[in-house]
């Protein structure tokens, strides 16, 4: 009977504790499936969820000002001045427009609407890093070449400026489409000062002079002009057509000549002889 008595006890104080279990993992259960079903939820591409439930989508251009519910649609509204939303959306703020940095070397090529960004490109001088949605968002300066190439390709707006070694005998100062070659100083009869570096071109002084030459030719000028004379002279007095007079000279010392027994003067007659 004692035995008996205490499996009755037993029994009756294993029982509330066993339908407690139960009670318990019967809500467990109930959590976890309930989870379970608000994971399943997929909504359709044309709705965003919210909570439990599948809200159609705002347009694009438009924001979500309220949520749908079991008894009215999802409440939309347009995007404020500076702000924009380019995709259907379950949003409730747009977003804000971008703005085209000139410190950044950009400009605005497009201006930013309801429906689409600002788009913006590259200065005059830069070219574009990094592509965004038709446009630029990173530009950089083009490359300057240094003295003594020359620019062989133009930058644009996608790439940059390609530049080029000058061959001996040009030069470039980094800013030329081509080389130019040195002026040759000779070939405009004057000095060369400074030979042309690849950089530089060279450096000319005023014409060059031949001293020599320009001696030789004014003597011989002269000696030409002067037997000219004398030709003409001598034929005119040959055909008589000029007359020579008598020259007569001096003494240099009339009382010394005239102790020697020097005649005061001697005349010359050339005339005829």
């Amino acid at each position: 009977m004692r035995g008996c008595f205490l499996f009755q006890t037993s029994f009756i104080l294993i029982l509330p504790l066993t339908m407690t279990s139960w009670a318990t993992t019967f809500m467990l259960l109930v959590i976890l499936m309930r989870k379970i079903g608000a994971k399943s939820i997929r909504c359709h591409i044309t709705e965003y969820r919210i909570g439990e439930e599948c809200c159609p989508r705002c347009n694009v251009g438009y924001r979500v000002t309220t949520d749908c519910t079991e008894f009215e649609t999802t409440s939309c509204q347009p995007c404020s001045h500076g702000t924009f939303m380019d995709l259907p959306n379950g949003q409730k703020k747009c977003n804000p427009c971008s703005t085209c940095d000139s410190g950044a070397g950009l400009k605005v090529k497009r201006q930013c609407v309801i429906t689409a960004d600002t788009v913006c490109e590259p200065m005059e001088g830069f070219y574009c890093t990094d592509l965004k949605s038709g446009g630029c968002s990173v530009a950089q300066k083009h490359r300057s070449c240094e003295p003594g190439h020359y620019i062989s390709r133009m930058g644009t707006a996608s790439t940059d400026t390609e530049c080029s070694e000058c061959s001996s005998g040009s030069f470039s100062d980094g800013t030329m489409l081509s080389c130019q070659p040195h002026t040759q100083c000779e070939n405009e009869n004057l000095h060369l000062i400074k030979a042309g570096t690849a950089s530089t071109d060279a450096e000319c002084g005023g014409k060059s002079s031949n001293t020599t030459e320009i001696v030789i030719s004014v003597l011989v000028v002269y000696l030409l002009v002067a037997a000219t004379i004398v030709v003409v002279v001598v034929v005119l007095w040959k055909t008589k057509k000029i007359k020579i007079p008598n020259f007569c000279t001096k003494l240099q010392n009339p009382q010394r000549d005239q102790a020697e027994g020097k005649e005061q003067g001697v005349c010359l007659n050339v005339q005829g002889q």
